[in-house]
């Protein structure tokens, strides 16, 4: 067979895993071609913008009462608590999970009954914790956290407290009533910031390095307004969650989270190598690795040199032996020219961020979001302008109007960073920010309505970017991306985080038709699809309007609850011109 370049080639792939060796050999190079082109064929298939299953449409009352009842049935489904066996379950992993407590606090004494109730062992952990990293995954076996309050996990494979699926479902609790189990999930979080350090990606030990977008003020003030309307204003407990709230912004502006010299702050992820919660997806490294060997230069930062298998990185590290010679009549097993190839150190890095990010994986920071560390991303600083804000306000409530002066002159700073460095007036477009090349990204992404929803959009920076809806807008609602690569978070796919954040954007700047029709594009197209399989997915293809996901690397199901679509579908479904009469 005959590489891209006109030479035979061999490719052996290696798994490295503790100190044993696995060789699949015989692989030719034409696989890591046939790898890589996948994206180029699930392309050309979509790039043709075939004609979706159905139409969007207004939902009749009916069609809305139905699809409100099974959302609120289902939170009882995707309710945990940490004396429940089903709640320790970690379908990523094979080894069977360990329930872990701080060490500065008692076991509870329901929590003692789970070791014989479940069979599974309850164990402290090794020491306080004061902030990330403190506890390294590798001091302990991969288990749950101990959190006091039952929580809304989002389904499937995801099994655990997640830190922005969290702000979706509570969003989608409060409209649904449900403020008991929003303020538990709060009160959650609080107990993360205290006893793990900070708002976790989840409440594993895998994620002891990293936290995800910060949506807590976001979460605090959707209940406290619902309290509020309900006649109930709770001072005292603002108190503590603007307290807790400060703690968790301060995790956002302190190295290693600032991006260089900018102002601004970045996803960074304290540990090193693969992510062991890939464990029920063990190709994705080597997929990762054969596409990027195709790539010629543009890869060439996230190739390196093969790890020693005395490595103490956690979760398998993949190597590729590629053969640049192969002589003839030798068959496939032989080799003149060998050459090891595996991901480097600073791939992984930006791995990590990128899934800290919640945007796992796209292309948007660099080949597999590879690059993502060495980004200012819009979606982050945004939210963090909204924080700023919403600690202002908070201040203010709570009679400390010095502080909230404070507060107000930080989002004011932050504001001036955002549009010196993301806003592209020619484009009409916020883009991210290389810090690491002092250069704008290209890469158009849904993530640029976050100003708007943030409210530090100009109203001229709010028109140039409704400008921009049809790169985005699609029979189904808003997709991620205008690029096809193969990934869940690019384009055809849309997520519901990604259609309320845009459709509040829109509306805070008076967009309102805009924003009534990407709300009775996406409702449509999840109850159209719920009548189809009886559930709600984690994401939609919204050009077919289908759940079909065509993913070739990384997350290739389309996981069935979903928590932050029930909450999304919620909101948006009291939006004008989702349900028929409005």
């Amino acid at each position: 067979m005959m590489s891209p370049n006109g030479s035979a080639c061999v490719v052996h792939r290696t798994w490295l895993k503790g100190s044993t060796v696995h060789l699949e050999a015989g692989l030719k190079l034409c696989f890591l071609s046939l790898a890589f082109s996948s994206i180029f064929l699930i392309s050309s298939v979509f790039a043709q913008q075939p004609e979706p299953a159905s139409k969007s449409h207004p939902l009749t009352t009916a069609q809305a009462t139905e699809l409100k009842n099974y959302i609120h049935s289902v939170w009882q489904t995707l309710t945990r608590s940490q004396t429940d066996c089903a709640s320790l379950v970690d379908t990523k992993l094979t080894t069977k999970p360990v329930l872990y407590v701080p060490a500065d606090i008692q076991v509870p004494a329901a929590v003692q009954q789970v070791e014989s109730k479940c069979g599974t062992r309850v164990a402290k952990l090794p020491r306080v914790i004061h902030g990330l990293g403190d506890v390294k995954a590798s001091e302990v076996e991969a288990g749950l956290l101990y959190l006091p309050n039952p929580y809304v996990v989002p389904g499937g494979r995801f099994n655990e407290m997640y830190g922005w699926d969290s702000y979706f479902i509570i969003r989608g609790l409060v409209r649904d009533g449900e403020l008991a189990l929003a303020r538990n999930m709060i009160e959650n979080f609080f107990f993360e910031i205290e006893h793990y350090g900070a708002v976790l990606n989840a409440n594993r030990t895998y994620y002891f390095t990293r936290s995800q977008p910060p949506f807590l003020t976001s979460m605090i003030m959707a209940y406290y307004d619902a309290q509020k309307a309900a006649g109930k204003q709770d001072r005292e407990w603002l108190a503590r969650a603007y307290d807790y709230a400060q703690r968790d912004y301060q995790l956002w502006t302190h190295e290693p989270k600032l991006a260089g010299n900018t102002g601004l702050s970045r996803y960074f992820d304290l540990g090193e190598g693969p992510v062991p919660e890939m464990g029920d997806d063990p190709t994705y490294y080597s997929d990762v690795t054969s596409n990027l060997l195709t790539m010629g230069s543009t890869a060439d930062a996230y190739l390196g040199a093969s790890p020693a298998m005395s490595s103490a990185q956690v979760g398998p590290v993949f190597q590729l032996q590629v053969c640049a010679v192969q002589p003839k009549g030798t068959g496939t097993a032989h080799c003149a020219e060998a050459q090891h190839v595996s991901l480097s150190q600073d791939y992984y890095k930006g791995d990590r961020a990128m899934r800290e990010s919640g945007f796992d994986p796209s292309f948007r920071f660099g080949p597999y979001s590879g690059s993502t560390h060495h980004f200012a991303p819009v979606c982050l600083n945004s939210l963090l302008y909204k924080e700023e804000q919403d600690l202002a306000q908070m201040a203010n409530l709570l009679g400390r109007s010095d502080e909230s002066a404070t507060w107000k002159q930080r989002a004011e700073t932050r504001k001036a960073a955002i549009n010196k460095y993301f806003w592209n007036a020619q484009a009409g477009m916020f883009f991210d920010y290389d810090f690491l090349h002092d250069r704008q990204s290209s890469y158009y992404y849904a993530t640029a309505f976050y100003p708007l929803w943030a409210g530090l959009a100009t109203q001229e920076q709010a028109q140039a970017v409704e400008h921009n809806l049809s790169l985005f807008e699609h029979e189904g609602g808003i997709a991620m991306s205008d690029r096809i690569t193969g990934m869940q978070w690019d384009l055809p796919y849309g997520w519901a985080p990604l259609q309320l954040l845009p459709v509040e954007g829109l509306r805070r700047y008076g967009f309102n038709l805009d924003a009534d029709r990407i709300s009775q594009e996406f409702v449509s197209d999840v109850y159209d699809n719920f009548k189809r399989d009886q559930t709600i997915r984690e994401k939609y293809n919204v050009i077919t309007r289908s759940t079909q996901a065509a993913v070739s690397a990384g997350y290739k199901t389309n996981v069935v609850g979903f928590g932050w679509t029930n909450g999304v579908t919620l909101v948006l479904l009291d939006s004008k011109g989702a349900i028929q009469g409005q």
